[in-house]
């Protein structure tokens, strides 16, 4: 089969098996907050000086026919009930960790079989280690900086330890992922804040696509403004990938959700109620 052919047959095949997808359904779970003193820290542009702000630390759990994923692990449970440091810029804190809230939708820890992390930072690998049994699915070049010396900024290999040391299963993603075989749910690549940063798209049935941007942004006003971290990765990237989940978002008529931003997550159900 010439590679034209093999396009089209593999495009077509991708349409059919998405019109007859599993049954799919997204609750957004409270993994922290960050209390940022100084919002200037997300901006090369000077924006934002004199600022503040409570970012959401948001996970998120899919229900598909195949089994249980979650996406992101939020900030460690060593930060249940801390106060906020007064001093610090950025002040952490967790008010109850994954498996409590998923106690509450009748999910044990071991059946989550998948742990999608949109990127490498202490933020959203926390609790990873609650769910060795899950197979690790990260972007490549992130699950390289695990092991380089110096460490970069927010990572700390502790957090992926069951996994470092061969236990568990790691699936190390480039390019796009198509998680379940069927469209309903795809890793995105979307670099920038990281070398290996991704992104998720679920496809629901009643509610439509929802694209989870893990930390292309931080808040809303940064796709407005294409506002960049100085401590990300490679900042052309980003505004790249900002550019990216804008197209798809528009192309799809998609509900896009930046995980950081307290006021946007609430396009989603609150907790314990989910979206389908």
């Amino acid at each position: 089969m010439n590679p034209i052919a093999t396009f089209l047959f593999s495009t077509a095949a991708l349409m059919a098996s998405a019109a007859h997808s599993a049954d799919v359904e997204l609750w957004r779970l409270d993994c922290g907050e960050i209390e940022v003193r100084d919002l200037s820290l997300f901006s090369d542009t000077y924006n934002h000086v004199s600022e503040k702000r409570t970012l959401t630390d948001s996970c998120y759990v899919i229900r598909h026919d195949q089994g249980y994923m979650l996406w992101d692990a939020g900030l460690p449970a060593g930060l249940l009930g801390a106060k906020l440091d007064p001093s610090a810029a950025l002040a952490p804190t967790l008010a109850k960790d994954i498996p409590a809230q998923l106690a509450e939708i009748g999910v044990r820890p071991e059946q989550i079989n998948l742990l999608g992390i949109s990127h490498n930072h202490f933020d959203h690998v926390g609790q990873a280690a609650t769910f060795p049994q899950a197979t690790l699915m990260i972007g490549a070049a992130d699950l390289a900086q695990f092991k380089a010396d110096p460490l970069p900024f927010a990572v700390d290999p502790a957090f992926i330890k069951p996994w470092l040391d061969g236990g568990s299963k790691i699936d190390a993603i480039s390019g796009d992922r198509d998680v379940f075989g069927d469209g309903t749910v795809t890793i995105l690549s979307t670099p920038g804040h990281t070398p290996g940063e991704t992104s998720l798209l679920i496809r629901l049935a009643e509610t439509g696509p929802v694209l989870l941007s893990g930390d292309v942004a931080h808040f809303e006003e940064q796709f407005e403004n294409r506002g960049v971290p100085g401590f990300n990765f490679n900042r052309a990237e980003t505004l790249a990938s900002m550019e990216r989940l804008m197209g798809i978002a528009k192309a799809l008529h998609a509900t896009l959700i930046v995980q950081h931003d307290a006021k946007d997550i609430t396009k989603l159900p609150t907790f314990p109620k989910s979206a389908r």
